[in-house]
């Protein structure tokens, strides 16, 4: 007889209603954000300022990721990959997990209004809310979703910038596009490889469409365009002076490299229904995982212009 596997503790469930994985990444991108501001201002970024603005964005995402939770626990529940999450597998009370949202998100936000500037935390207040009561909500409604989550999703780095600088000027402003673009072939994958599950969710994305064959070219057109458009977007930081030329050549491979994966995407059109084509989606996910945070870490290197080794 198989042994019986344990129930997850109340701390791994917090770890999974609190999406940690997610929540590094946006610390990230966040800190990225925080370290080029911090450089423009002449200052060195390795104070306590950054420990502070990334604990405070940590708070805040970590809320908002509860609150999506609490809203989709039902969608949760219907889906393989995510009907063991807390709130859907009931282990967590609608009311436990809507406390914990709303008290870190709007204590986060009152924290880093506090510790680093009100514009910081007003931003990272309106980036949980559009999160939560916007995008969230249409998930089930529009595949336009992905466009508008994209908005939110984009705005760490921004705000990173924000808490070290106090206002918004370009260079964070092309961090936001990296973030913005980045985004499509990311979740593209992500929307192939369990367009089955989310279609048994009644959650609407490109992938999931009726009509297999037009899904798939849909959602690979998206994919490549957004794809192609990652490359002159990422060297926008070059003609900004956020960054030097040593960082535009890394960018450039690293884009094509990013395109390349793309590409090999686009096979799902002639198999949509085989199983390889989630492979082609799998390989697309990990690739758009690794390149951002290396771009990233090119720019910060060789933040204007100098080569920081």
């Amino acid at each position: 007889m198989a042994p019986t596997k344990a129930a997850p503790t109340l701390l791994a469930d917090y770890a999974t209603l609190f999406k940690l994985r997610v929540t590094l990444m946006i610390i990230i991108t966040a800190g990225a954000g925080f370290y080029l501001g911090s450089l423009r201002s002449g200052i060195s970024p390795f104070h306590a300022g950054l420990i502070q603005a990334l604990v405070g964005i940590a708070v805040v995402t970590c809320g908002s990721s509860a609150l999506n939770q609490a809203l989709e626990r039902k969608t949760d529940a219907l889906m393989r990959r995510t009907g063991n999450r807390p709130m859907a597998a009931g282990r967590i009370g609608f009311a436990h997990g809507l406390a914990l949202g709303f008290a870190a998100v709007f204590l986060g936000s009152l924290y880093l209004a506090w510790v680093t500037n009100p514009l910081t935390g007003i931003l990272t207040l309106l980036t949980a809310i559009s999160y939560v009561a916007i995008y969230t909500p249409l998930k089930r409604v529009t595949t336009v979703n992905t466009f508008i989550g994209a908005f939110p999703g984009a705005l760490p780095p921004l705000i990173g910038w924000t808490a070290a600088r106090g206002v918004i000027e370009w260079p964070a402003v092309a961090l936001f596009a990296v973030l913005f673009v980045w985004q499509f072939p990311h979740f593209m994958a992500i929307g192939w490889m369990y367009r089955d599950d989310y279609a048994r969710a009644g959650i609407r994305l490109t992938p999931t469409l009726p009509n297999t064959a037009y899904a798939a070219r849909s959602t690979v057109v998206q994919s490549l365009f957004y794809a192609v458009l990652m490359i002159p977007v990422s060297l926008w930081a070059v003609s900004l002076g956020t960054a030097g030329y040593t960082y535009g050549v890394a960018a450039t491979l690293l884009g094509l490299g990013y395109l390349w994966y793309t590409i090999r995407f686009a096979r799902i059109i002639r198999q949509p229904d085989a199983a390889i084509s989630r492979q082609y989606a799998r390989d697309l996910l990990r690739a758009s995982v690794i390149y951002l945070p290396l771009l990233l870490a090119a720019m910060m290197l060789d933040a204007k212009g100098r080569l920081l080794f």
